[in-house]
């Protein structure tokens, strides 16, 4: 697809965002949301995130010139090439909207889901033909985070993912494959079980909520951020790898998972946590611990694609 029309359905926190990054590469965007206020919040946020958008390297920040704001999820799919679906997790409305848009769809279109926990099989259902709708799920807020998850079938068109591939990786996205199906895909069950974990310290007092956060910030998630756990404790073995680390540490790291709790989100873990947080950030207002996020990870992001000429 060579700078192909793109359209946004669902203008909620994720959908503003790839509407944002869409915007900025210079491509035609039309979004479909049926709030009032769509178009005034698109609008701040395509202006909010212009700085870093820059930062980036693209070159149409803060411009919504080639934007496009419809209640109509049909006029918003009828020239579009490429379509990031955002709309709410829900199999009944994403089902409803699909029918809708089908009929009105280009030859050659091609839909991504957002969805961060349905599955794709769920979804294909809202389709007569699904051919050219695949899983596309981003890590929020995605103007700025490079992960997409990808999931295709046996009832996908062959070139369908190999394509979506290459229009995310022009947009500066890093792709990873789901070669089967399961609820909540990598990247959120990875988070899921270091979240649970983190609950489980916390009720039994072992540390602070924020000191639990600092040693995920400053400890491990530095690591991990570079090079992801696996390639980490390969490195870790030394010379012998990651047959070595497990031959000295195996024993260790087992005795640990074994002892792992099993909290539930119960109404006494979440006053902990709520209360846990706010002690952390004190003052600080959503919009400041945002952009202090945004900051953070867009230097990380910078210094890891310095000397290459990629985003």
């Amino acid at each position: 697809m060579e700078n192909p029309r793109t359209a946004i359905l669902g203008a909620g926190t994720i959908g503003m965002s790839w509407a944002a990054l869409f915007a900025a590469t210079g491509r035609e965007v039309a979004v479909y949301d049926p709030a009032p206020d769509t178009m005034a919040r698109v609008t701040k946020l395509v202006q909010e995130s212009a700085g870093t958008l820059s930062a980036l390297g693209w070159a149409c920040t803060g411009d919504t010139s080639k934007m496009h704001f419809t209640a109509d999820p049909v006029e918003a799919v009828s020239d579009a090439d490429f379509i990031q679906e955002s709309v709410p997790e829900r199999l009944d409305i994403k089902h409803d909207l699909y029918k809708q848009i089908e009929p009105n769809l280009k030859e050659n279109a091609i839909i991504g889901s957002s969805t961060s926990g349905l599955k794709l099989s769920e979804m294909q259902a809202g389709f007569d033909n699904p051919g050219r709708f695949i899983l596309a799920h981003p890590f929020n807020p995605p103007h700025l985070i490079p992960l997409v998850e990808l999931m295709d079938n046996e009832k996908t068109d062959p070139s369908v993912l190999a394509d979506a591939t290459s229009f995310y990786e022009g947009i500066g996205k890093v792709c990873v494959r789901l070669n089967k199906e399961i609820p909540g895909h990598i990247a959120n069950r990875l988070q899921a079980a270091i979240w649970r974990e983190t609950i489980h310290l916390a009720m039994e007092g072992v540390a602070s909520v924020e000191d639990i956060d600092k040693a995920v910030a400053y400890g491990p998630g530095l690591r991990w951020a570079a090079l992801g756990p696996n390639t980490l404790l390969h490195l870790g073995g030394g010379s012998g790898g990651i047959r070595a680390f497990c031959d000295h540490l195996g024993g260790p790291f087992q005795s640990w998972w074994d002892d792992l709790g099993d909290p539930h989100l119960s109404p006494e873990v979440v006053d902990t946590l709520e209360t846990g947080v706010r002690d952390a950030i004190g003052d600080e207002t959503m919009a400041d611990l945002a952009k202090r996020r945004d900051n953070l990870v867009l230097q990380y992001i910078l210094a890891a694609s310095k000397g290459t000429s990629e985003v």
